[in-house]
């Protein structure tokens, strides 16, 4: 899910280097108690070096570096749309020790070369025993040009299917998240098990086009209903055995589009939400809060901070009234600290406007604001809900009660509902469970959730 008051809420593109710099360059930012790595992959050009940077954590890869420059072992990156300046001084051979910039906001970096291998047995290696296809379909309604891999057990048959949907965030058709592919998991033990899967490129990632911008979930709905249509084009696929698995936001838009179309067959919803957004998030900042440390009293406090700026974003006022709005709340909570304590006025002004324009944007509005009861109640198919039980993103109990309560109240008697025992937001058995544990992590999805989704599917396409 998307985290609240982060500096870097959106980042752009651009940086510069040279000498032979070629390779993956990896820093840590450390930003309100939370680890940040950034990467930057360098490439050599016939006029110098070209770049593209990385935010594991935000899901986003690939960004274009416009500049990079590097004389004297010095090294200067900037992505000038996002304010973002990196000073460095490469001291060894795998070693940049710099400062990292965004406006008035400023920290040590340090980049290092050294390669972390990193180990993920549960990932199929090619050749695989079933049958690939690279497909493109159109969302008509936005009409964008999306695509995606179909794996079908046999190249001929007549198979049930689900295609995938993502959680929050910008996801390849892999839902590659900190060097997991959960999707390509998934995918790949179900077509084994003889269900068909279309995963795909969210809007503006990879081969899929759109600009994610300005998208809200309801959008993704539309790109998700898109692929359900191709689906049904497809003389390999039974059209009266098709189904969604959601993941996080995914199984917020799963019930979006069941309670408008009668012929999906089932629904999984992985760690899916059931109550409003603003609830979500103000009980998530409180469990992610809980991990690093905060005292009950901090916590109570930010909860109190977070539902204001939620109610904020809320209004039905105008974008830049909501924004002006927000800056002068956000300006009254730092006044009320000692002013000893504070950073100078342009260092706070250039902070709160990176997080206005950082969350007063279409996806968190309508995030926030959306409950997920009213569609879930009109959801007749089977659903099969799972959560992990130590996941502090979308916590177990909160939301499994408010789907099951929601599904009930719509009078839908095929429900399952299972908590698993020591599993995180991205189903993984965890040990200290917070979100810098993920990439650590060896096994990308548990076992036992494979072999239940794919024995409850084969139950309910007989």
């Amino acid at each position: 899910m998307k985290k609240l008051l982060m500096i870097l809420v959106a980042l752009c593109s651009s940086f510069s280097f040279a000498q032979d710099l070629t390779g993956s360059w990896t820093g840590v930012l450390e930003i309100q108690g939370t680890e940040l790595p950034l990467v930057f992959n360098i490439t050599k050009t016939s006029t110098g070096y070209s770049a593209t940077m990385d935010s594991p954590n935000q899901g986003v890869k690939g960004i274009a570096v416009d500049e990079i420059t590097f004389a004297d072992k010095k090294l200067l990156i900037q992505v000038k749309a996002a304010g973002i300046k990196y000073t460095g001084e490469w001291r060894l051979e795998t070693d940049i020790t710099g400062t990292f910039e965004q406006g008035a906001f400023s920290a040590p970096m340090h980049l290092s070369k050294e390669i972390v291998e990193l180990i993920r047995p549960q990932e199929p290696i090619k050749p695989y025993p079933y049958y690939t296809e690279e497909v493109k379909f159109t969302n008509s309604v936005e009409n964008i040009a999306l695509a995606g891999t179909l794996s079908l057990p046999k190249k001929q048959g007549k198979f049930p299917a689900v295609i995938l949907i993502s959680g929050s965030g910008q996801q390849n058709r892999d839902s590659e998240v900190l060097g997991h592919k959960p999707f390509l998991v998934i995918a790949d033990y179900l077509t084994r098990n003889g269900i068909a899967v279309l995963r795909y490129d969210d809007s503006g990632v990879g081969e899929s086009k759109g600009d994610p911008t300005l998208a809200t979930s309801a959008d993704f709905a539309n790109d998700a209903r898109a692929a359900i249509a191709y689906l049904r084009t497809r003389s390999e696929i039974n059209s009266k055995e098709i189904g969604i698995i959601g993941h996080s936001e995914g199984g917020m838009i799963a019930p979006m589009i069941a309670a408008t179309d009668k012929n999906i067959a089932f629904l999984i919803l992985l760690a899916g939400t059931g109550v409003p957004g603003d609830a979500l998030l103000v009980d998530q900042n409180y469990e992610v809060g809980k991990k690093r440390g905060m005292t009950e009293d901090q916590l109570q406090k930010a909860k109190i901070t977070n539902q204001q700026i939620y109610d904020i974003l809320k209004s039905k006022d105008d974008l830049s009234t909501v924004k002006k709005n927000l800056t002068a709340y956000l300006q009254t909570e730092i006044n009320k600290t000692p002013e000893a304590e504070r950073p100078s006025q342009d260092e706070i002004a250039a902070v709160i406007q990176q997080q206005v324009n950082g969350i007063a944007i279409p996806w968190f509005r309508y995030f926030i604001s959306y409950d997920p009861k009213e569609n879930l109640k009109k959801v007749k198919c089977p659903v099969l809900v799972l959560n992990g039980e130590k996941d502090i993103q979308v916590t177990a109990k909160l939301n499994t009660e408010a789907i099951s309560t929601a599904l009930k109240e719509g009078r839908n008697k095929n429900v399952t509902v299972q908590i698993i025992p020591g599993l995180n937001h991205l189903f993984q058995h965890c040990t200290t469970c917070t979100e810098k544990e993920y990439r650590k992590l060896e096994e990308t999805f548990a076992p036992e959730v494979l072999t239940t989704m794919s024995n409850w599917i084969k139950s309910k396409v007989k």
